[in-house]
């Protein structure tokens, strides 16, 4: 059985980039478009990873990987976090709310498999 990944992005490139290449790879993807969406989804898909944008529309990325990791159903769940919003003590910000991985973009397709993978 593939493994599940749940894609939350609000750049629709990056998100169709990101799914297709996952997809490509075996794993069986949904995509979340809007930040709101993305505790109700994740409880209905239950992944094996989350892929979580940091800046999102509406709701912070950082506020979402803190809702996952305080609930007792979804804690156990490893989050690799991607972002744009790379600067000094980002980085530790992120890993401090809770995320397992952290990339910034633009992201190569090499380190992104490799976290991905080694986070599934």
């Amino acid at each position: 059985m593939a493994k599940r990944i749940l894609v939350v992005e609000d750049n629709d490139l990056n998100r169709k980039l990101f799914c297709d290449l996952l997809r490509a790879k075996g794993f069986e993807v949904e995509p979340v478009a809007d930040g709101r969406e993305a505790i109700d989804k994740t409880r209905l898909f239950m992944p094996h990873l989350v892929i979580m944008d940091i800046q999102l529309p509406n709701v912070s990325g950082i506020d979402l990987i803190e809702a996952i990791k305080a609930d007792e159903e979804l804690k156990a769940i490893p989050i690799l976090a991607v972002t744009a919003y790379a600067g000094k003590g980002d980085e530790e910000t992120i890993r401090a709310a809770g995320a397992e991985g952290y990339l910034a973009k633009p992201v190569s397709i090499g380190p992104f498999m490799v976290a991905v993978n080694a986070l599934v």
